[in-house]
């Protein structure tokens, strides 16, 4: 877990492209142990290919640094290769469909805490990766990429959500939740607009503390019931009332209730692109109304794992159970995570704060 830790800061910090990648790599070696999966690893070939060809071009020495490579150009042609091998390599991560299929079966065998990091921190590397590389240092062919990332965002919502409904194991159905609410991600990035892009970052962060804190209460659900299928489960609520109010406050929180950081996040992306002038009128009211959709699909399956977790019966017919409410630990780590979520709900410019200056400078390639 602290070598997991290490590789996801080391990501994030690196202001050296080759080193971004080291981090990358090594981070993989931890998560492979704790997930047994390889499936991210193939994408880091088209990285690499990516980093190599940058660096390389038309210098006699290396370019590694990410302020050097700003100011770097590339043919059109070159610019959009590149551009498409990061797009491979981030979309796996992330995850974009159709390279998502990894996520809901990852998390529906590994453990709780690994499902929390995986939803907290490792799906938003993918995100960084975009905003950082695919939109700063490679602006003209994300300026073409756009309206097909736009595209694949409101297909994803729409596609992630109704997926969900139909996932008998909880924590496939909140995975499935999880590539939902990053299509408004891609949404954010597609828009190139200072009001998509800070929607955007805000998602990044607001999902990270709403996904990692419903994985938490469906392994501490786990820990009592010895039960991860929501057609077996049913009558929580009353002996567990502490896990029935957070989890239904969570939950509130992911379907973007007024007053919490999910709604803040998602409204701030839609206006991103109803303000957005690069894009015709009807375009928008497309991409509004589609996603509207994905919107509404989302109270669905997570209304549905309250109703078929917390009421009815079946639970008093459940053998080895442990009918025990939340204890101190768990009620601290479930309020440590409840009180950003609400607290980026009732004043969100706290995060625009430190990202307001960095959108504009990317922003800047566009003009």
């Amino acid at each position: 877990m602290l070598a997991m830790y290490s590789g996801q800061l080391g990501t994030f910090s690196s202001q050296d492209i080759l080193l971004f990648f080291i981090m990358w790599e090594l981070e993989l070696i931890p998560v492979y142990l704790l997930l047994s999966i390889l499936y991210t690893a193939g994408s880091s070939v088209f990285l690499l290919l990516g980093i190599l060809g940058m660096s390389f071009y038309s210098s006699n020495e290396p370019t590694l640094n990410f302020e050097s490579l700003t100011n770097q150009s590339y043919p059109v042609a070159l610019e959009i290769i590149f551009y498409m091998g990061f797009l491979i390599a981030f979309a796996v991560k992330s995850p974009i469909i159709p390279l998502h299929t990894w996520l809901p079966d990852t998390h529906g065998e590994a453990h709780y805490s690994t499902c929390m990091l995986l939803a907290g921190i490792l799906l938003k590397m993918g995100a960084y990766g975009l905003v950082r590389i695919n939109m700063e240092l490679l602006s003209r062919a994300h300026s073409i990429f756009c309206p097909w990332l736009m595209l694949l965002g409101s297909i994803q919502i729409i596609y992630a959500a109704s997926t969900s409904l139909g996932q008998r194991n909880i924590k496939k159905r909140i995975a499935y939740s999880s590539v939902s609410h990053m299509g408004f991600l891609i949404l954010g990035i597609g828009s190139i607009s200072e009001t998509g892009l800070n929607g955007a970052i805000l998602q990044i962060i607001s999902h990270g503390f709403i996904g990692a804190a419903l994985f938490f209460l469906a392994g501490t659900s786990y820990d009592r019931l010895r039960l991860l299928y929501l057609d077996e489960m049913g009558g929580m609520a009353i002996p567990m009332p502490k896990i029935f109010t957070i989890f239904t406050t969570l939950s509130m929180a992911s379907l973007a209730l007024p007053g919490m950081s999910g709604f803040v996040a998602e409204l701030i992306v839609l206006l991103g692109i109803i303000t957005n002038q690069k894009y015709l009128f009807i375009t928008k009211i497309l991409i509004t109304f589609v996603t509207a959709i994905g919107m509404i699909l989302t109270p669905i399956y997570l209304l549905s794992i309250l109703r078929q977790m917390f009421y009815g019966y079946k639970l008093f017919n459940t053998p080895n159970s442990y009918l025990f409410d939340s204890g101190p630990r768990e009620l601290f780590i479930s309020i440590s995570i409840l009180i950003p979520v609400i607290s980026i709900g009732i004043y969100p410019d706290f995060i625009f704060s430190f990202s307001a200056d960095k959108v504009e400078t990317i922003l800047s390639n566009f003009l």
